[in-house]
């Protein structure tokens, strides 16, 4: 028999749209690389920007080809003039290929529980075969229960839940929301949940490299709508606003994000431009060090958003979308019922007036410290926890089979 090898942690990261997935995982990676000296973490995402985040020491990344959701909810090959269905049986091949080789003991699972259309079916069996520890992390909110159960039973994902997962983390508190509580998830499921609490960000280095950041030594309010391939909306009210009443007293630094159209872009970018007081830069990887030195937050209430504004304790005005999930109103009307952002509802008229007047507000609002919720940002620590349980279990010796795969990595 051979001695055991230093822990392996294997993420497979749901990327379809946005930054979110990738940017938890992340954060998680890095999370149990610094609490545990000899654990070495594997990425797999099809984000075409991973390349762009720094990774540290024993965190490295897969590329996958890229799939993306379309607006209207269909799936399309990202770059490759390829069949979807090829593109995802190509992604299943990889993903299979590199969970024998790197034979993780922990896996997993950001958001799908079979993956990206049953991608992970092959891999999930694989592993559950030799002995890993199988975990579904979920965000706080997911959908609205109406649209969560039914999406779930077409996916199948109680019955893969059953088989191959050992719990179910969710990094967020059930006060706030309970994303699997109205699908009739069984008891023996409800048993494996553990609610983490959300995930603490800390802040990097300076982010350089860009003119407009230059100019982040004057107080300034962030808005950023997180990936940006739905946050035109929000920029184009904000930048209404500044285009309107010219004594908003405090600047802004708009974050546009890598998924905007690109004509969307350059049009915001040259209206920014012509105001003294908005500077405008397309995708910023240290992000946390951005929110910061900001005097307060205007964005879409994401989840990863939402836990930099909780970590860095700022002031948010969020103005949540509402198609084609509900996700971001879910989570910040639950906020503002706690007393922890103030929710700017979309009102189709978006009337500049009603932005600058939020946003004149939003420096005398109180900062989420002001509200006591206990356990609120413990994600990251109790994500380590939960690790270091199921390290803990794992056999003195590795299979000789198993063994045998480690050797020749």
């Amino acid at each position: 028999m051979k001695q055991r090898t230093p822990p392996r942690v294997l993420i497979y990261s749901h990327d379809t749209f946005g930054l979110g997935h990738l940017r938890r995982c992340s954060a998680i990676a890095h999370a149990l690389c610094e609490s545990n000296e000899d654990l070495s973490v594997l990425i797999l995402s099809g984000s075409p920007i991973i390349g762009s985040f720094d990774f540290r020491s024993r965190v490295d990344f897969v590329r996958i080809p890229g799939v993306i959701k379309l607006r209207n909810g269909e799936y399309t090959s990202l770059t490759l003039p390829m069949a979807v269905d090829d593109t995802i049986a190509m992604r299943a091949s990889i993903i299979q290929h590199t969970a024998e080789f790197f034979d993780p003991d922990i896996f997993i699972v950001d958001k799908e529980p079979l993956g990206l259309r049953g991608e992970l079916a092959a891999t999930l069996d694989i592993l559950k075969k030799r002995g890993a520890h199988i975990v579904l992390g979920l965000r706080d909110v997911l959908d609205e229960p109406r649209l969560l159960g039914p999406e779930w039973k077409r996916k199948n994902a109680i019955p893969a839940l059953e088989t191959y997962y050992d719990e179910m983390w969710v990094y967020g508190l059930p006060q706030i929301c309970e994303p699997l509580a109205e699908i009739g998830l069984p008891e023996s499921l409800r048993r494996k949940m553990v609610y983490t609490g959300y995930l603490r960000r800390f802040e990097g280095p300076k982010p350089v490299g860009q003119p407009a950041l230059a100019k982040t030594d004057r107080p300034y309010i962030l808005v950023t709508p997180g990936g940006g391939g739905d946050g035109e909306i929000l920029v184009d009210w904000v930048l209404r606003a500044y285009e309107t009443d010219k004594d908003l007293p405090y600047a802004s630094m708009v974050v546009l994000g890598p998924f905007m159209q690109s004509d969307r872009r350059s049009e915001f970018i040259a209206r920014a431009n012509a105001l003294d007081k908005v500077d405008a830069i397309t995708f910023e990887a240290h992000m946390e060090s951005l929110v910061a030195r900001a005097e307060g937050i205007v964005a879409m209430g994401g989840y990863n958003t939402f836990c930099e504004i909780l970590s860095f304790d700022k002031k948010a005005l969020i103005v949540p979308r509402t198609s084609p999930r509900l996700e971001q109103y879910i989570r910040t009307s639950r906020a503002e019922d706690l007393g922890l952002v103030t929710m700017l509802c979309d009102d189709s008229v978006r009337a500049a007036k009603t932005m600058a007047t939020a946003l004149r507000h939003l420096p005398q609002q109180n900062p989420p410290s002001d509200i006591v919720v206990p356990g609120l940002l413990d994600g990251l620590n109790n994500v380590n926890i939960l690790t270091r349980h199921m390290l803990e279990r794992r056999p003195k010796s590795a299979q000789p089979e198993i063994a045998s795969a480690r050797q020749q990595a």
